[in-house]
């Protein structure tokens, strides 16, 4: 068998995997078709906000819906804007009233099925929990509804509106629960699966990748570049959870970004994990995010600080930049490698085949309606 024909086997033993292991859905999850390619499996989802087609309409409908916002100028696709995976191509993010955030907006890219959310807080495990994060966040301020609540419902007290509450509660009462509630099952509902990799990993089609890619595929899942270990499995990262994964793996890691005392510090102004936990050994970790559509979702890394593709995989290659490389708490899979200019194209070839066009197309056209 050659090389590129054993790591397709290994991809589809992900989905063999799954199969095998397959739990049934519960009847929560019956309600709402995910449309997910066979054999893959549901993501998890909350008893007190099961899956529907209304609140999947409504959060969507407020997804991009300037007004909640307390100035009326930002809405959650003003960051999380579809043609980029659901991220945006700046640096780091800006809130609503100006104020320059200190990371960069991650993609939304199968959020459903990732086990921590933002990029580094352990604690931080459900999508309804980490809405409440830019809604009512005072510093920094992003959306800046707190002390605005009132102004800011009275707004969604329209007809419209209240049929679409109506619709997804069976009552039009509108709240902050409930918006949270709807927001959450339509950012769960934003799943991407039809990438040319999957089409050749899962479907059979041989043709689907390019000859480059697939070799890039074998660099990505050899020992030797190591990937994987931090951006394995069906989603290509280490924080996922689903029907058939409860295990919460804390996929936070310390890449060599930087290392400002040669002792492993990492700017005071954002140092990750350490920050919550408190624990010397997660000073500088961060979250490895899904690799889906990462070919339109730079910049790259928590702060934005690498630019392109190309960037990244160089950044990889010296294991880590600068100071950085020699990290003393930087994660043991950051060892740098030796890396040709054919090899580095064939990567970032691979990295494009996760390109799904039918998800970073599915919301362009979306408008919304004046209530």
């Amino acid at each position: 068998m050659s090389a590129i024909g054993f790591v397709k086997v290994v991809c589809c033993l992900f989905l063999s995997c799954f199969l095998l292991a397959c739990n049934p859905p519960t009847a929560n999850q019956n309600e709402y078709d995910w449309k997910l390619p066979k054999g893959f499996p549901s993501p998890l989802v909350p008893q007190d906000n099961p899956m529907s087609v209304a609140k999947v309409a409504l959060g969507k409908k407020l997804f991009f819906d300037v007004k909640l916002s307390f100035n009326q100028t930002t809405s959650c696709a003003t960051c999380h804007q579809p043609q980029f995976a659901f991220s945006e191509p700046k640096k780091t993010a800006v809130g609503s009233t100006g104020q320059k955030h200190r990371r960069n907006t991650q993609s939304l890219v199968n959020i459903a099925y990732n086990s921590n959310l933002t990029w580094a807080h352990s604690g931080l495990n459900q999508i309804e929990q980490q809405i409440l994060i830019p809604m009512f966040s005072e510093d920094p301020i992003e959306l800046d509804i707190t002390g605005h609540e009132n102004v800011v419902l009275q707004r969604f007290e329209n007809k419209s509106y209240l049929k679409l509450f109506e619709n997804a509660f069976d009552d039009s009462q509108v709240n902050f629960d409930k918006i949270v509630k709807a927001l959450a099952s339509y950012v769960r509902s934003l799943t991407s699966f039809a990438s040319a990799f999957d089409e050749y990993a899962y479907q059979g089609n041989d043709d689907a990748m390019t000859d480059a890619a697939k070799r890039g595929m074998e660099l990505f899942f050899s020992e030797k570049f190591e990937c994987f270990h931090c951006h394995g499995g069906f989603n290509f990262t280490q924080s996922s959870q689903h029907e058939n994964q409860r295990l919460d793996l804390r996929p936070f890691h310390n890449t060599g970004l930087y290392n400002v005392d040669e002792k492993g510090a990492y700017p005071i102004f954002d140092q990750g994990l350490i920050e919550v936990t408190l624990q010397p050994n997660d000073m500088g970790k961060f979250r490895a995010p899904t690799l889906r559509n990462v070919e339109v979702s730079a910049p790259y890394m928590h702060d934005g600080s690498l630019a392109t593709l190309d960037d990244v995989v160089e950044f990889y290659a010296a294991g880590g930049r600068g100071h950085g490389a020699a990290n003393p708490l930087k994660s043991p899979f950051l060892a740098g490698f030796e890396l040709e200019l054919q090899q580095k194209q064939d990567l970032i070839a691979f990295l494009q085949s996760l390109t799904d066009q039918q998800f970073l197309n599915s919301n362009l056209n979306y408008q919304l309606e004046t209530p």
